[in-house]
Order: C-alpha cells, then sequence, then structure tokens
C-alpha cells in the first residue's frame, strides 16, 4: 500500500513531536542499536585450585534475544560490555519513543486532527 499523506512539515508539528522526532533522530544517527538483554551470570569452572571454589565465582555477561521463536545467547567479553550495554540501552529508548510519538498520533486520529 503506497503512503499519500504529504511529508508532515516541522512547523506543523507539536513542540512535543518534534522533541521525539528529534531525539529520535539522534539515537538512529551514528548510535549502535541492538535488540536484547544482557544477563550477569555467576560460574564455577571446575577446576580444584580455582578460587571459584571457593566461594567466588566468575562473572560472565550474556545478551540473550528470542529470535525465530528461538532463545540466543552470547557471551559478551569484558571489553565489550559497556559498548553493549549502551547499544542495548539505546534501543530500549528508541522503543520507547517510537511508542510515545505513536501515542501522539493516535490522539491526533482520535480527535481528528491534521
Amino acid at each position: 500500500m503506497k503512503d499519500t499523506a504529504a511529508p508532515i512539515s516541522r512547523t506543523a508539528m507539536s513542540p512535543r513531536e518534534r522533541e521525539f522526532r528529534s531525539r529520535l533522530a539522534q539515537l538512529v544517527s551514528g548510535r549502535g542499536l541492538l535488540r536484547g538483554a544482557l544477563q550477569e551470570r555467576h560460574l564455577r569452572c571446575g577446576k580444584a585450585s580455582c578460587r571459584c571454589t571457593k566461594g567466588r565465582p566468575h562473572r560472565a555477561v550474556c545478551l540473550v534475544l528470542r529470535q525465530g521463536g528461538r532463545l540466543r545467547q552470547l557471551h559478551v567479553p569484558a571489553a565489550w560490555e559497556p559498548r553493549v550495554r549502551q547499544w542495548v540501552a539505546n534501543h530500549h529508548t528508541l522503543k520507547g519513543l517510537l511508542t510515545e510519538l505513536s501515542d501522539l498520533y493516535w490522539e491526533k486520529v482520535r480527535q481528528r486532527q491534521g
């Protein structure tokens, strides 16, 4: 189906809508976006002489997501953790902004505005 509506000019947008669109543009331009969740685990390696046998387990971080009905997991190296955390946070922020923008348009349709 072809979208026949003309693009909305910035002057026709409410200040709230302009703010959401600006924040969305900032997120999608040049920042990483990654769907999923980070899961921290504490593991024991099984070596008899390791510190984990004395109650100090190893820390591991995994990226977890459901894809095609299957649960996928990927180990995140410690050096990558801050970057991956930010990408996941960016994706969550993006989803929230899209929901709020959609709610604005829902109200426009409900009130039969522009």
